[in-house]
């Protein structure tokens, strides 16, 4: 019997990128189980995807709780009790605690939408606009301390077309990461990511599909 990573996924909002990840794991290309969501927000949409699919949701209010690391310590026992190896953040609003990290150390990743390190915290999409970059993307990094300094594992571009609006350029970014955070979570559940310093390495790399930043490029600019 296959042995499957246990993933708990932290979501604030839609949870698009949740269903990405439920998607590929039913389809047998990802060898991941999504035991529990966990959201901050009463109305996150991602808590009605769980449901669909039979995993178990969680609503944990912040107001209950003194402060950050009073809330992250009830998330680490949460996790826990549902023996989750690999937490995914998946557009959760909060900041994230040493609590959280020290549990589970380099087990904790996020995508954010600009290809890193250009453009950390909010309004990512906006920001490339305001500067005029001719090329964005998405990265999917282990999450530390800082506001999307972790190690990047992953990283996939796109064009930024002429007439795009935060909106256009979005979407086109949204699509690679469905695409990018399951991969990235492939890899690590299949043991293959090393982290050395600001660097992680992947085992195998020539027979990983990791080319999403060139694949993607070439594809928009064919179109």
């Amino acid at each position: 019997m296959v042995t499957k990573l246990k993933v708990g996924v932290l979501a604030s909002g839609d949870g698009s990128n949740l269903q990405a990840i439920i998607d590929r794991s039913l389809s047998g290309d990802l060898l991941v189980e999504v035991v529990c969501v966990i959201t901050n927000r009463s109305a996150a949409f991602a808590l009605e995807r769980a449901k669909k699919h039979g995993i178990t949701a969680h609503y944990l209010d912040y107001r209950d709780f003194s402060g950050r690391e009073a809330y992250d310590v009830a998330l680490v026992a949460l996790l826990r009790s549902h023996g989750v190896e690999l937490v995914v953040l998946a557009g959760f609003m909060r900041i994230i605690t040493r609590v959280l990290l020290n549990a589970f150390p380099l087990a904790v990743m996020n995508v954010h939408p600009a290809l890193l390190p250009s453009f950390p915290g909010l309004d990512a999409q906006r920001q490339a606009l305001d500067h005029g970059v001719k090329v964005a993307g998405c990265t999917v990094h282990f999450v530390d301390e800082g506001t999307d300094t972790g190690p990047i594992i992953i990283q996939a571009a796109v064009p930024v077309l002429s007439d795009d609006t935060v909106e256009t350029l979005s979407g086109r970014i949204l699509i690679q990461e469905h695409q990018a955070y399951p991969e990235a979570i492939r890899l690590f559940a299949q043991g293959r990511l090393k982290v050395e310093g600001r660097r992680v390495l992947i085992s195998d790399e020539h027979h990983s599909p990791l080319a999403h930043a060139s694949i993607s490029l070439s594809k928009e600019l064919k179109r």
